[in-house]
């Protein structure tokens, strides 16, 4: 099965608000954290072995996976025996793997250190802050075609990003340049799909994955650009979050609620 490698191990300094108490990827949209929706999307594709590379505050994040089933499910408990009978268990289908891989590292030195438990398959790749309606289905298979060792998934975003250079064609990257605050280019949106190769491009904890492991697949030609223009928000500041929150409790579905109920 494609594992789906979640990137959850940073300060989160950008939305100090929420992350001087709680990791940023178990930040709350809609009383779930934004990890949870992240990892419905996935699920909603097929996708439900997950691996988590968390590290600052890890231990919350694997207390909410240990505690998962209690949290949303209820149950009789026999305080003599502690024998517990879930009622009307509710739970998703997902495997899920927690890694504390250090608070110091980097992306890319996060990623080096699971390859063990990641394995010689292709897996996806995505940061534990950003939500979208992309079709994790037609991205596969757009990258398995690409031939390329990393596809990520190109979005259009104003503002404080570095913008992408693609080719003429839109199907791979040229280069990154820095971005005004008016320039409607393209953007890096995670979203990743990669080929075990990509652990050949990483030297160790201080490489972010956003610098010499990508740029060397763009000097070698293997990173390709999946265009989605769709929605796409990542969650960087308070704003950001309540701009979630606004769409999640809007009269319409939330945009990136792909999945039933």
């Amino acid at each position: 099965m494609v594992k789906v490698v979640l990137l959850a191990g940073g300060y989160g300094t950008r939305l100090s608000e929420e992350t001087t108490i709680r990791p940023k990827p178990l930040v709350e949209i809609g009383g779930r954290p934004i990890m949870w929706h992240i990892m419905k999307i996935y699920a909603h594709y097929g996708y439900s072995d997950f691996v988590v590379l968390g590290g600052y505050k890890v231990e919350m994040i694997r207390e909410y996976f240990l505690r998962y089933q209690s949290r949303g499910t209820d149950f009789t408990i026999d305080l003599g025996s502690g024998k517990v009978d879930w009622l009307q268990a509710r739970s998703e289908n997902w495997r899920v793997t927690v890694l504390d891989t250090g608070t110091e590292t980097m992306t890319a030195g996060r990623l080096k250190r699971a390859q063990p438990h990641i394995g010689n398959e292709r897996f996806c790749l995505t940061y534990g802050d950003g939500v979208s309606d992309v079709n994790v289905a037609k991205l596969m298979d757009f990258h398995i075609s690409s031939g390329s060792h990393c596809t990520l998934t190109a979005v259009t975003q104003p503002g404080r990003y570095g913008a992408l250079h693609l080719s003429d064609d839109g199907t791979s990257v040229r280069g990154f340049r820095e971005k005004g605050a008016k320039d409607g280019g393209l953007i890096n949106g995670g979203f990743f799909v990669c080929e075990p190769a990509v652990f050949d491009y990483i030297d160790g904890d201080h490489q972010m994955w956003e610098a010499e492991p990508m740029e060397r697949m763009v000097q070698r030609g293997k990173l390709a650009s999946y265009h989605h223009d769709g929605y796409w928000q990542s969650m960087d500041s308070l704003r950001d979050k309540q701009v979630l929150e606004g769409l999640w409790h809007g009269e319409k579905q939330a945009p990136w609620k792909v999945w039933s109920d």
